[in-house]
Parts: structure tokens; sequence; C-alpha cells
């Protein structure tokens, strides 16, 4: 992590990552070149941690490690983790069929060729993973900005919003202009570029598709991408 240079030095930022996907080098790369201060600032990630990309397993054990390193992080539910929780949970047929269309397969291949079966009570991970996976928070929030994995639906606190909502919401979100503060960072939806609007910010950019990882500081809303 560099120095923070470009700001004074007693003032404290908030940074947050979009979905990661199991990206682990992308996440490494742009954990580097965050001009962040492990003692003061804030880390944010939005949720979808695994499935898609190679290294699931690396990511969270990346993840764990940033966590003592670093004094404050979150960690946000995303609707991936919120499906392989259903999933280990009930042991649904049509749970797993979306799983599988989500992309678990590389992240069960990132713990060594586990077999699906593997799912169930969350199996093929190790006792760390498995917590961290379990104790998710379905949103985050400070004085001005708001983040969730999603969204929110239109004129509901998100304390109101189911986690349905808050995991998977799209369209009827991203067409809602809503109040300018608390402005609501989310990922889950890809856009080639961060969506900026004066009410919201996206910073999903795709990277398991092989777009870029992007991670935005605030309050200035200076981006970073790898």
């Amino acid at each position: 992590m560099s120095s923070p240079g470009f700001r004074p030095a007693n003032e404290a930022a908030i940074f947050a990552v979009g979905d990661i996907h199991g990206c682990l080098d992308r996440l490494v790369r742009l954990v580097e070149r965050l001009p962040f201060n492990p003692d003061k600032d804030t880390l944010v990630f939005l949720g979808d941690y695994i499935n898609r990309g190679p290294d699931s397993r690396g990511v969270l054990d990346f993840l764990l490690d940033l966590e003592k390193r670093c004094a404050h992080t979150i960690f946000l539910l995303g609707n991936h983790e919120r499906a392989l929780l259903r999933y280990a949970r009930t042991g649904s047929p049509d749970e797993l069929v979306l799983l599988r269309a989500m992309g678990v397969d590389a992240t069960l291949s990132s713990y060594g060729d586990k077999t699906p079966r593997a799912l169930l009570d969350l199996a093929f991970m190790p006792a760390s993973h498995r917590d961290f996976i379990e104790k998710l928070r379905p949103y985050w929030q400070d004085r001005d900005f708001l983040f969730v994995h999603a969204g929110l639906s239109p004129d509901k606190r998100v304390e109101e919003c189911s986690l349905d909502e808050l995991t998977e919401v799209r369209e009827i979100f991203l067409s809602h202009i809503g109040p300018a503060r608390p402005v609501v960072v989310f990922g889950h939806t890809p856009f080639e570029t961060p969506l900026v609007m004066p009410d919201k910010i996206g910073i999903d950019t795709g990277a398991a598709s092989g777009n870029m990882l992007t991670a935005v500081m605030l309050p200035a809303r200076r981006f970073f991408h790898v």
C-alpha cells in the first residue's frame, strides 16, 4: 500500500472495491495501488468474492490477511455468496443449478476439485473461510455514503430492504433518481467504466470478464483500476 501523499495526513478516507469474482492477481495489484493508510482509512468490499475467476480460495485468504493488517475493513454480502449460503443450508437442486450457472465450479476447483456435494454446509472450505462467508454484512453506511452490493428498492430505507433486494436489485434501482445523500456505492451490475451519478456510484467493471477491477476513494471520488 502506497503513501497517502496527495491528501492531508490526518484526513481519513474510505476505499470501496467492486466485484472480485476470484480474480486474485487483479485484487493484489489493485490493493497495492491504493494510497491507503491502514491505521486510519476504511476498506469496504462490496461482495461477490467467489465464482467465475480462477482463485476464489486465494481471494478469501488475501482478504482475511488484509483484515489482520488493516484496522478498518468491511466485507459485504454479494448475490454469489448469498446463493452459496442458500444451497449450503437447503441442498435445493434448483439452487445448485443456479450456482453452477454462476460459476461455482471454478470456486470448487480453487479448493482442489471438490465435487458439488461438498457445497453442502460449506464443507469444502476451511473454517476461517466458512466464518468469513457467514458473517458478511448486508450493507454499511457512514454519514455521506451507503455501501451495498446491488442497490435499494426505490422509496425504501436500507433497513427496510430484504437481502434479495440488497444483493440482486438492478433496473428499478438504476433507473430511479434518489436523494443525493447518502450516495449509494454499489457493485453487481457491470459497467465498462464506473457509473457516476449524483445519487449513486457503480464500481463493478467486469473483472471476471476480462475488464477492470475498480476501487473508488471517497469522498474524493478518485478511481483506481487494474
